[in-house]
């Protein structure tokens, strides 16, 4: 299966599947971040890019797409630091729903888009697990075993939890507890892309059956 990993970080949520079963291209912007994705999984063309331009140029070539937009402007947790004047107010980042309402209604295949939990009412409903919102045209399924941690711990703890050891690494850009913070559980991927598969199959053996 040809997959789009897109705001791919540093692979949180692509580090439990199948390099040899699936050809994946994983787009990040940021270059230090992409030089580490590269390093854990050599096997994935990375492009370092805009993800939100390259799903619009190449959405038509992947069999599976997974897009996980920045998350802060729709955080409950950034709307609290504001009222604390932690954060200053700012704008939700449309792209979110642009890349929803773009996969639903151009793209073949299959898709996931991934966020934290928002603020306000969702003007498309998401599915909820493991403490995310997902849109997908796929049932996402339930996933009791991964705990997410984004505020909470640190370094070391966050290394243990999703099973990047970045002791070798430092980042002149970015936090390195922000890299791992931005992490989507290596269990919760897994699951989903597993769901994904288990729904092609059937759509195959449908097809078969008809035939």
């Amino acid at each position: 299966m040809k997959i789009l990993n897109l705001y791919a970080g540093i692979g949180g949520n692509r580090k439990n599947w199948d390099g040899d079963k699936h050809d994946i291209t994983a787009v990040e912007i940021n270059q230090e971040i992409a030089e580490v994705y590269s390093d854990f999984f050599p096997q994935d063309d990375v492009v370092v890019g805009d993800a939100h331009e390259y799903l619009k140029e190449n959405f038509r070539e992947f069999d599976f797409i997974w897009s996980s937009p920045p998350c802060p402007s729709h955080s409950r947790i950034r709307r609290a630091g504001v009222y604390n004047e932690q954060y200053d107010a700012k704008f939700p980042d449309m792209k979110l729903w642009q890349e929803i309402i773009f996969l639903e209604h151009y793209f073949e295949g299959d898709w996931v888009v991934e966020n934290v939990e928002s603020f306000y009412r969702q003007p498309v409903k998401p599915q909820r697990a493991a403490n995310h919102y997902f849109w997908s045209n796929f049932t996402i399924p339930e996933i009791e075993s991964a705990k997410q941690i984004h505020n909470g711990g640190n370094v070391s703890r966050w290394e243990e939890l999703y099973g990047f050891d970045l002791s070798c690494y430092s980042f002149e850009s970015v936090e390195k507890r922000k890299v791992l913070r931005n992490c989507v559980h290596p269990e919760v991927g897994e699951a989903i892309l597993d769901a994904c598969g288990t729904r092609q199959q059937s759509l195959k053996e449908v097809r078969s059956s008809g035939e």
